[in-house]
């Protein structure tokens, strides 16, 4: 039987466990979403999650290996999200990884959430050619990278405050529009017009990102013109940011001769901004590789195909590490 690895992730709000093989087929992936439950708060309210995670990450995972058809015996190694996230729901990701890997006898993989999305698009149906050029849009985190190979990066910028992904959810409850405010935001554009002349904060300064400043544009707009058409505003903020990360990933370009372009993240499945990289593809005639749309967002299936280069490098972690919820990208290129 081919080598598989469990993986398990409970970084935020989503309890999610996969099998993932060595050759990156996800064979099983089970995620188990809070979304509804924090909606009504307009926003992820950490304890609850925590508790939520306690009572559902055995099932998921045994869902998962159900699924999968393989039992703890089966597992080359299990991986786990430790970091970075809430700390509470870390804690309950590490803690289930390391009980099952004692009670199976099999290694555990402590992996970098941020890791893991970088190998996220590897999940998709284009091959990644190396060297490549990633943009991870999320939540928590913007940044660009280098990725030599598997597991080999260096980060050339990140944000300097606001993730396009919290940008996106705080216009959203400023338009009211709900949680999550990705998919909210984006609606609400396609139905309007970009009309606002937004900020475009650092779109010639280097590769770094700063989102706070364009929300607070946007805020400021919603003072003077309160009946402002929520979205003509969306789409006015949605084509400012699109604008920053189509000229970021195009600075990069110019400045290093990359094989192809992955974007990861959340906000990588915007339908807005997929069409930008396609367009972005015909122009500089380069392959864009995305992850499918269902391992875009926070997911088991990332964790465990991060896993693999760091299984095969170390045979797994000691048993002493622990959930480090402001856990950094290491450089390693």
């Amino acid at each position: 039987m081919t080598e598989v690895i469990l993986g398990v992730e409970t970084s935020c709000d989503e309890t999610a466990a996969a099998i993932v093989t060595e050759d990156l087929e996800v064979v099983s992936s089970v995620v188990s979403s809070q979304m509804e439950m924090h909606a009504r708060y307009g926003g992820v309210v950490p304890e609850l999650a925590s508790r939520v995670h306690v009572s559902e990450v055995i099932p998921v995972i045994s869902r998962a290996m159900t699924e999968a058809g393989v039992g703890g015996g089966d597992l080359a190694a299990i991986a786990v999200t430790r970091g970075p996230g809430l700390i509470g729901s870390l804690l309950v990701g590490v803690a289930a990884a390391k009980a099952l890997a004692l009670a199976w006898g099999k290694p555990v993989v402590g992996v970098n959430h941020l890791e893991g999305h970088l190998a996220s698009a590897s999940l998709g149906e284009d091959e990644i050619e190396y060297p490549c050029l990633v943009l991870l849009v999320s939540g928590g985190h913007s940044l660009l990278a280098r990725v030599s190979s598997p597991g080999v990066y260096a980060v050339l910028g990140s944000t300097r405050d606001d993730s396009v992904g919290e940008a996106y959810d705080k216009v959203a409850r400023l338009l009211g529009l709900g949680y999550p405010g990705g998919p909210a935001v984006d609606k609400a554009a396609l139905a309007g017009s970009d009309v606002f002349a937004f900020p475009r904060p650092m779109i010639h300064d280097g590769l770094g990102f700063s989102f706070s400043g364009l929300k607070s544009a946007v805020a400021l707009r919603l003072r003077r013109q309160p009946d402002s058409r929520p979205e003509d505003v969306a789409a006015s903020f949605a084509a400012a940011v699109m604008d920053v990360l189509i000229s970021k990933l195009e600075s990069a370009l110019e400045r290093e001769d990359f094989h192809s372009v992955a974007v990861v993240g959340g906000v990588a499945a915007s339908p807005l901004l997929r069409k930008q990289l396609a367009a972005l593809s015909e122009r500089r005639g380069i392959r864009v590789c995305l992850p499918p749309l269902t391992l875009a967002t926070d997911n088991a299936a990332m964790i465990a195909a991060a896993a693999w280069p760091l299984f095969r490098v170390s045979g797994g972690d000691a048993l002493d590490f622990g959930a480090d919820p402001g856990l950094k990208l290491p450089e390693t290129a």
